[in-house]
């Protein structure tokens, strides 16, 4: 599974995961993934009624496209990794809903006019699981598969604990542990999550000051530099534990091949955190620095 793809253009990221669906379900909807992109990309783009496009410089929409794309990846390794037990194809369809949507938490309403939606990240979490049960019961979607997606992004709160959360079964918990792991592996392997790292800080000062809560994680980095210090503790005392405890070690189906091949997601991610350490000569501990 090649992971070099244009990750900022909806349609080419849409056709990786299209072919994903196609596999795992020969059966499925051939509208499906199109139509759930096509409610991404209104969104982010400020086309939604209510709704602004998303002013977030970290938060955008490439972010999420590269999540997509790793969440899909992820589950096909899964499928062909033939282990139960097997996803069914709502639970997979739902999954990719609830990664499309999970960051709409940072899109502003008509009328906010104040700072950007990055000041709502404390909040995005379940901002963005009220924005999907909105927009998905509009979409006629009934109450049990509006919970379901709810659920899938709430894994990838900051605290998240997946085996805690209310889902209605096995299947929907694993396609949540797989959206909270593709929200760590796909943005810290991203080629550029470097040279981003300075606008999450941005990101994470107007939230601070926004919520002037100085316990918040938020309010604990003092300056870009000091978010990329501290990253490789972040990744060795945050990150890698809950991909392996939280969500299951489900990062190993991206193993290619699976089980024993290599994993190009961590790969690139321990590049990045080798480049800080010689840069920084070490790091502090950290939370959040990829949240």
């Amino acid at each position: 599974m090649p992971v070099q793809v244009s990750s900022g253009d909806p349609h080419a990221v849409a056709a990786v995961v299209q072919a994903v669906y196609a596999e795992m379900f020969p059966d499925g909807d051939p509208l499906f993934v199109s139509r759930g992109f096509a409610w991404a990309v209104q969104a982010f783009r400020g086309e939604l009624p209510g709704y602004q496009p998303a002013d977030t410089e970290y938060h955008d929409l490439e972010h999420t496209l590269r999540e997509t794309l790793c969440f899909a990846r992820l589950l096909l390794g899964r499928h062909r990794a033939g282990v139960e037990p097997r996803l069914t194809r709502r639970c997979f369809e739902l999954g990719l809903l609830a990664v499309l949507f999970h960051d709409t938490g940072y899109l502003k309403r008509e009328g906010d006019e104040e700072g950007t939606g990055a000041k709502y990240t404390l909040v995005h979490v379940h901002r963005s699981a009220e924005f999907a049960r909105s927009f998905l019961e509009a979409q006629g979607y009934g109450e049990a598969d509006v919970r379901a997606v709810q659920n899938m992004i709430l894994c990838t709160g900051a605290d998240a604990q997946p085996a805690r959360l209310p889902f209605e079964n096995e299947q929907e918990r694993l396609v949540g542990c797989a959206l909270g792991t593709a929200d760590v592996l796909a943005q810290m392997a991203a080629e550029d999550y470097l040279e981003k790292l300075p606008a999450l800080y941005a990101e994470f000062a107007e939230a601070a000051a926004y919520a002037q809560d100085p316990e918040s994680y938020v309010a604990s980095y003092r300056s870009p530099e000091d978010l990329l210090r501290r990253t490789p503790a972040f990744w060795e005392n945050w990150a890698k534990p809950r991909l392996e405890r939280e969500f299951l070690g489900m990062y190993r189906f991206l193993n290619d091949p699976y089980p024993d091949g290599p994993n190009e997601y961590l790969a690139r991610i321990e590049a990045h955190m080798a480049r800080l350490r010689e840069q920084f000569g070490g790091a502090a501990g950290a939370a959040g620095a990829g949240a």
